[in-house]
């Protein structure tokens, strides 16, 4: 019985350390530009490191990761050549799309676009066909992420253009776990570049992808999207498997474009040698700033920021 016992000790002693052996990390050791973040094994519910994890905030284009899991769990075929039609109403902002109105493209193609580029007609193209269209769609999106325990989301249009589109980071690393299990998912939204090939008229347009590191191999990204409007600032959630194990991140409401990525190294340093680095001061105080006027407007009823590991 002794030995047994020694043996469970010694198993939950290991699966306690990360890659390589090593104590965990002091989380207090790692320093974020983003204003919200989680980051976590991917699968375990229980974040290594989490950041203001439980505020709903503007989440921008990440919502269509939301869109293309809703799409997927639909099982509407992947081949269908669709048409490209209007939006009922122009957005505000970033509304411009090089794609033509009329024209058709196949659904799977129009994910990958949506993913991979952010590409927003194509994510409202997606939603138009969906049976109920664009209303009965973002019900279907607002059903999913309940079904997924992301008690803190609500979505109002499926490319991420209302800033009405809010999630917390925590909820998205729900949604992560879910979206990674399509392999759909996984290769549309890091395909480093794409010719879209339309017909009705026949034409095509060049792609890239919005995250510069799904071109390194040394991150083996597995799954990947961006996001920005003025409210949500520089938004990425991704997973990538850097030291040989896949690790969900999100991160919420950064400076600058490069921010996020930045932050992700700092994870990654971070869980390789304990030390989180240094941020930029222009970012850093853009992170203070947005922190106090969180602050300042959060209910009381969301409860004290968070940084916690598991």
């Amino acid at each position: 019985m002794l030995t047994r016992w020694f043996c469970l000790g010694i198993l939950c002693l290991i699966l306690s350390l990360p890659a390589g052996g090593h104590e965990r990390p002091d989380p207090g050791s790692l320093q974020l530009a983003s204003v919200h973040a989680a980051v976590a094994v991917l699968g375990e519910d229980r974040p290594l490191y989490e950041k203001r994890a439980d505020v709903a905030v503007p989440i921008a284009s990440l919502t269509k990761l939301m869109t293309a899991y809703v799409v997927l769990e639909s099982g509407a075929a992947l081949d269908e050549w669709l048409t490209v039609v209007p939006r009922e109403q122009t957005p505000a902002k970033n509304a411009y799309s090089r794609i033509r109105i009329g024209s058709r493209l196949q659904r799977g193609e129009l994910l990958r676009l949506a993913l991979m580029s952010s590409e927003n007609l194509a994510a409202h193209v997606l939603a138009a066909h969906h049976p109920g269209g664009r209303k009965g769609f973002v019900a279907a999106m607002n059903e999913a992420a309940q079904r997924l325990g992301m008690t803190r989301s609500r979505f109002v249009d499926p490319s991420g253009l209302s800033p009405d589109n809010r999630a917390s980071a925590r909820d998205l690393l729900r949604l992560v776990n879910a979206a990674h299990a399509y392999p759909e998912i996984r290769e549309y939204s890091t395909t480093p570049a794409r010719t879209a090939r339309f017909r009705g008229p026949r034409y095509t347009l060049g792609y890239g992808n919005t995250n510069p590191l799904v071109h390194r191999a040394g991150w083996r990204v597995t799954l990947s999207k961006t996001g920005y409007l003025n409210e949500s600032g520089r938004c990425l959630v991704m997973v990538a498997n850097p030291g040989g194990r896949p690790l969900a991140m999100v991160f919420l409401n950064s400076f600058g474009s490069r921010t996020p990525i930045g932050d992700a190294g700092r994870v990654r340093r971070w869980l390789e040698t304990g030390e989180g680095g240094s941020v930029a001061g222009a970012a850093l105080e853009y992170e203070r700033r947005r922190a106090a006027a969180l602050k300042s407007t959060r209910p009381a009823a969301e409860g004290p920021e968070s940084m916690s590991r598991r």
